[in-house]
């Protein structure tokens, strides 16, 4: 596949999604909303592929926000159309793990869609920050209903409210990112996330993202079910069987998705 604003590239079993616009700070244009769309619509429909990761092109930024040079001109049938929540949505809710390896400055936007990745990885210099409302805005790409619940209300609150920028130490002490790395090794730890998580049985991870997510939107009694029933299907899979007779006979599984 060809595209304008991304960059597209197979690692083993990851997808490694690049957004391209290095002069512009990585901002999210609608062209490259719609390549990323299909890029990560591409990788989900893979069966070679296992995780999918994105980051930004330059290390100065993973995505600075929404192309304002469009959003002036947005109006409301625009604004009320999915735009970044659609990505961050299908981002979450592909079976396949997600992976936002944060480089440099994460606003707006593209906190949004690191914000619907499973997992965030941050290096030394990352940057975040909701910064729409010294815009006259508010987030519209799901920052006030994802960032409440992996940072919590007061911390949500805090960024949401103030707009104010936070450094990967803060970031990562409140959980909005769960790896801090040095910029130079944040590939090599990518790369490392995606052959452990490939190297399980295809149905884990896919459930594994169910269960957190369908099980957050509910309450604590029918999440609980709903594991229950999940794990009563795993145990019923061929790879449940091979992973315990490989524990047993002290060998690596291998899994066939079956």
């Amino acid at each position: 596949m060809e595209f304008e604003n991304i960059l597209y590239k197979k690692i083993n079993a990851l997808a490694l999604i690049t957004i391209n616009r290095e002069d512009k700070h990585n901002a999210i244009s609608l062209k490259t909303l719609e390549e990323l769309l299909k890029s990560v619509d591409f990788a989900a429909g893979d069966q070679t592929i296992s995780v999918i990761a994105i980051t930004g092109a330059g290390g100065k930024s993973f995505a600075s926000g929404s192309d304002l040079s469009e959003v002036i001109d947005r109006d409301l049938k625009k604004a009320l159309e999915p735009i970044i929540q659609g990505l961050a949505e299908k981002l979450e809710r592909t079976p396949k793990p997600t992976i936002a390896a944060i480089d440099g400055f994460c606003m707006g936007g593209g906190l949004e869609i690191a914000l619907g990745c499973d997992l965030r990885v941050g290096t030394t210099r990352s940057i975040f920050a909701t910064p729409e409302g010294k815009l006259g805005l508010i987030p519209g790409g799901g920052a006030t209903a994802r960032l409440p619940r992996v940072v919590g209300r007061g911390w949500g609150m805090e960024m949401l409210l103030m707009g104010e920028q936070i450094n990967a130490q803060r970031a990562f002490q409140i959980g909005l990112i769960t790896r801090l790395v040095e910029p130079e090794e944040l590939m090599a730890e990518i790369t490392n996330m995606a052959e452990r998580l490939s190297s399980f049985a295809p149905f884990v991870p896919q459930t594994m993202k169910a269960m957190v997510h369908f099980g957050m939107d509910g309450s604590l009694a029918s999440a609980l079910m709903l594991e229950k029933y999940a794990q009563g299907a795993l145990v019923q899979t061929e790879d449940k069987t091979e992973g315990i007779n490989a524990f047993l006979e002290k060998r690596p599984p291998i899994f066939k998705g079956k």
